[in-house]
């Protein structure tokens, strides 16, 4: 659907409201500001979601070249011609090339050079990639939407040696027809998907060799079901074997699938119809299988997976650090054990070679990474009660914890083998922050944080190769991201890439909120992690109505010291209006806070969850007596649109006014690999879903309740709305309901969707919380 300071009970990361209050003085004395200063200084919905005034910079498309000498990225096209006003615009973008020591950069690959033959202009590049020798570039352009990427489009091929362009797929290709194409390692063939077939282009003679059969009724190969590519987050199902003679992909039978069906009323003059398998919870999933393609006969090995099944999933599969045996992950439908086998790419023969079991589920799952030419392999694992990294021998019998402590790892940013080293992102002293770490792959050095404390917040980074060069950016709760290129010794500072000198400044005109981050003990003594922002006028004497922002599922966590654009400024906006501003993360929520603190909620999602929301709403009326406990918002999308109808519903007292987008009602109707993950198998836990579903106490809506959904969602079905409505009928709670058609999940498409909803959850708070009558 995506370590605790509990030394420090209360974290500011603002000034006080009464230094504030100090300042603002001060300043107005000096000059007060005219009526149009005032105007500016306000933040309305037209200024962040019509006119942008807001954007952020961007540096995109940047590639690191193999030997770490130097990174390429796309830009405006210095060769410029006029358009139809006259005006000189670039004609088209280029790949340049710069050196990360001085910054100066050369075209690389020119705009003219990536314009086909009888084009009038040159290609897009919605992406790109470099053969391994540098010699040759292909181009992804033309690009469709599948689910919720762009995976299929046009690729090119550009001989840099030659400059030749030519378009794979043949002179017949259908246009935006390919998917997930790729080099061999030798780049003198490219490999991609098109009709549910995987296929090899020979760049030499062109010669075009298909190399599975068997798709149609149901069967695809080299590409994933929706669940899969949704749950598992994989797209591309085809790896090539490092001596480039094999190709190992998946198959999935998606025949046992019932398919879900979605109706659009409006783009044609008849109802047309999109139907795709969708496996609800309970229901059959797809069989997944992994085959072994040889190019040189065409002829597919099958992976003997022992008890293989449509009870069985293959999340990941790569090459284990040879051309001769593929490592193949099964993870069984409660998804509690992961057996990991060698298969052996002529044969099929699989032996487990290690074994991942949890008590609640596995959560997570990541591709191993094959160190030391195939005699390790790096693995993630929650045995020790922390998310943690693992260095464990081919047999399986070796395990070295290279992340020792009591403190979640979130992330590995780079492995650095040359140097022994393995990078990775964590935050040990604080979980809404992000920073840079490493350890020796061998284990002798460990938890060497390289992100100076200066750099408090959110910090990613885009490594080198060679690990000695980095993209660093950085972000805090109400500063806007930076880019800087760096040098890791020492993380020394030689560029600012992207500074966002022009939105600093912007936002330093704006009437700026306080906020602080806190924490709050549930009933049983549980911790829980939130923040408050509060008006730049703020008195404490005065009683504020509070709006929650929550989403409180598995796939996320809202409490980050980390810039979120445009929901920041909505939330500033709100502040002006004289509301305070809040988030929680409930158990069970992504937060590094150790498994016991994800997977309390195992088998009744929404139950311990909702009841830590409430708790946190009564501790914080408790501490801060300004909070109107009268006037109590809360709103969120998908899980968080779910946990809005929770608390609506479970807790009516305390929650009056609630905005839910593209909710769960009911859990049953989402699907398998999701939600069967974290509230078990059906029926051993059908009581916990009863529970948790927000459908099931409807009947106790006493407050103001919006309900927002998209009739194209092929996510989180548009059919739990109109659930939830016959339940609100039913009983007689009235409600106010916006159904926007076929808009997806993330309810963005159509010419002025954002700034429409954006206005309507605003104005729907104003009118309901703001103005409540006591």
């Amino acid at each position: 659907m995506q370590l605790p300071t509990l030394k420090k009970l209360l974290i500011s990361v603002a000034i006080t409201s009464s230094l504030m209050a100090c300042q603002a003085t001060e300043e107005t004395t000096s000059a007060q500001p005219t009526s149009v200063e005032q105007q500016q200084n306000k933040l309305t919905l037209d200024r962040i979601y019509k006119d942008y005034e807001f954007r952020s910079d961007y540096i995109g498309q940047i590639r690191w070249l193999e030997d770490g000498s130097g990174y390429t990225a796309v830009e405006k096209s210095k060769t410029t011609k006029a358009d139809d006003k006259g005006k000189q615009v670039p004609i088209g973008r280029d790949i340049v090339l710069y050196d990360p020591e001085t910054l100066k950069g050369e075209v690389l690959v020119s705009a003219e050079q990536l314009t086909p033959k009888g084009a009038d202009k040159p290609l897009a590049i919605h992406d790109y990639i470099w053969s391994d020798d540098r010699q040759q570039l292909l181009i992804y352009t033309n690009s469709k939407r599948v689910w919720r990427s762009n995976s299929r489009g046009d690729y090119w091929v550009l001989n840099l040696k030659t400059g030749e362009l030519e378009q794979l797929g043949g002179n017949k290709v259908k246009p935006s027809s390919l998917m997930f194409a790729k080099f061999s390692p030798d780049g003198t063939r490219v490999a991609y998907v098109t009709g549910d077939n995987i296929y090899v282009e020979n760049l030499t003679s062109n010669k075009i060799t298909q190399l599975t059969n068997d798709a149609g009724n149901g069967v695809i190969n080299g590409l994933f079901d929706w669940v899969y590519e949704e749950e598992f987050t994989i797209r591309d199902g085809f790896r090539w074997s490092p001596d480039g003679k094999k190709i190992a992909y998946w198959q999935l039978d998606t025949t046992g699938s019932k398919d879900f069906i979605m109706i659009n009323n409006t783009d044609e003059l008849y109802p047309t119809i999109t139907k795709f398998p969708y496996p609800k919870v309970g229901e059959t999933n797809a069989l997944a299988k992994i085959g072994i393609v040889d190019l040189a006969t065409q002829k597919t090995t099958w992976a003997d997976l022992p008890n293989n099944s449509r009870d069985m999933y293959i999340p990941r599969m790569n090459w284990s650090g040879n051309s001769k045996e593929v490592l193949v992950q099964h993870l069984n439908r409660k998804q509690d054990t992961d057996k990991l086998y060698l298969a052996n790419a002529s044969t099929g023969k699989s032996k487990v070679i290690y074994t991942e079991r949890d008590d609640a589920f596995l959560d997570g799952i990541t591709d191993a990474k094959w160190i030391d030419n195939g005699k390790r392999f790096l693995w993630t694992s929650e045995a020790s009660g922390w998310r943690h990294f693992y260095s464990i021998s081919r047999d399986g019998k070796s395990k070295i914890d290279l992340t020792p402590g009591e403190f979640d790892i979130v992330s590995i940013q780079a492995v650095d083998e040359d140097s022994g080293w393995l990078y990775y992102i964590a935050s040990p002293k604080d979980v809404s922050q992000r920073y840079l770490f490493r350890s020796k792959l061998d284990g002798s050095v460990v938890n060497q944080q390289i992100t100076p404390e200066s750099f408090a917040g959110s910090n990613s980074y885009h490594m080198s190769p060679d690990g000695q060069w980095a993209i660093h950016t950085h972000s805090s709760f109400d500063q806007p991201s930076t880019k800087r290129l760096v040098r890791l010794e020492n993380h020394q500072e030689k560029h600012m890439l992207m500074d966002n000198k022009e939105l600093k400044a912007k936002l330093a005109t704006l009437n700026k909120p306080s906020h602080e981050f806190f924490q709050v003990t549930a009933r049983d003594g549980t911790v829980l992690d939130g923040y408050i922002m509060r008006p730049a006028d703020f008195d404490p004497k005065k009683k504020y109505p509070i709006i929650f922002y929550v989403y409180g599922e598995a796939w996320g966590q809202t409490v980050q010291d980390s810039w979120r654009g445009n929901s920041y400024l909505w939330d500033q906006m709100m502040t002006e209006k004289g509301y305070l501003v809040a988030s929680i993360d409930n158990r069970g929520t992504r937060a590094p806070k150790g498994r016991h603190w994800r997977k309390q909620v195992y088998g009744a999602v929404g139950v311990l969850s909702s009841r830590d929301q409430s708790d946190a709403l009564t501790e914080m009326a408790k501490r801060w007596d300004y909070i109107d406990t009268d006037r109590v918002g809360i709103w969120g999308h998908s899980g968080g649109g779910s946990m809005t109808l929770n608390m609506l519903f479970r807790y009516p007292e305390q929650y009056h006014v609630g905005i839910s987008l593209a909710p769960v009602p009911d859990q049953k109707l989402y699907d398998t690999i999701y939600q069967e993950r974290y509230s078990g198998l059906l029926p051993e836990y059908e009581e916990g879903y009863k529970q948790g579903s927000p459908i099931t106490h409807a009947k106790n809506l006493q407050g103001n309740l919006l309900l927002v959904h998209g009739t194209g969602d092929d996510n989180v079905h548009y059919q739990g709305a109109e659930r939830l409505i016959n339940e609100l009928v039913k009983h007689n709670k009235q409600f106010d309901f916006m159904s926007y058609p076929n808009r997806s999940h993330g309810l963005w498409e159509g010419q002025g969707t954002t700034l429409h909803l954006q206005t309507m959850k605003t104005n729907y708070f104003d009118k309901n919380l703001m103005n409540r009558a006591k």
